[in-house]
Parts: C-alpha cells; sequence; structure tokens
C-alpha cells in the first residue's frame, strides 16, 4: 500500500505561482509513475502532467510552459510547480502513482491523495 498526501494548496492571485508536494509513504516511489490531476467544480477530474519513474514529464496544453512536476526520489515525493496562474486553474489538485509507464487515464492509477486546493483569484 501507498498512502499519499498532497500540501502546498491555497489562495493566490491571478500570476502568482504556488508549489504543491505529494509525500509517500508505505513503498519507495522510485519505480512509479507519478501524475497530478484537478478537478474543478462542475467539472469532470483532468490529468495535468505525469512523469515517469525515471523523470521524464508530459503536460497537458493548458499548463504546458506554466507548470513543472519534479520528483525526488529519494524524498519519496513529486511536486508541482505553479506560475503564471490563472482563475481556471482553481480546483482541487490530486496526485496518483501507478507501477509502470506513464499514463493520462485515472482508471490507471493505483494510488491517489486525498487532494489540495487551489484556488486563483482575478
Amino acid at each position: 500500500q501507498v498512502q499519499l498526501v498532497e500540501s502546498g494548496g491555497g489562495l493566490v492571485q491571478a500570476g502568482g505561482s504556488l508549489r504543491l508536494s505529494c509525500a509517500a509513504s508505505g513503498r519507495t516511489l522510485s519505480s512509479y509513475a507519478a501524475g497530478w490531476s484537478r478537478q474543478a467544480p462542475g467539472k469532470e477530474r483532468e490529468f495535468v502532467t505525469t512523469i515517469s519513474w525515471d523523470g521524464r514529464a508530459y503536460y497537458a496544453d493548458s499548463v504546458k510552459g506554466r507548470f513543472t512536476i519534479s520528483r525526488d526520489n529519494a524524498k519519496n515525493t513529486v511536486y508541482l510547480q505553479m506560475n503564471s496562474l490563472k482563475p481556471e486553474d482553481t480546483a482541487v489538485y490530486y496526485c496518483a502513482v501507478r507501477r509502470g509507464g506513464i499514463s493520462w487515464y485515472a482508471d490507471n492509477y493505483e494510488y491517489w491523495g486525498q487532494g489540495t486546493q487551489v484556488t486563483v483569484s482575478s
């Protein structure tokens, strides 16, 4: 079992930055792919970025150039640096991990965090 705990969410003005963290316990993440998804009120959950076990990162067009996913396997933690935030980035952000390669599909992820709220004011 892997337990994931997100932190770092909050309220920020448009154009600002936040850094989310996803700390894992129970297993080492070194062989797991990870991703961040988000869900805004009334909308479906969408994956915005994913990273392979060896650090290859991929981004949805909506966040490309503004968000950066990274991982520190020694600390068993995955990060999401969010810059140039927009009101449309407002959502609950979830981290998830899966053994094997990356995926853009939520059903392929085995473990999820509880989510952290990000609110961007205009």
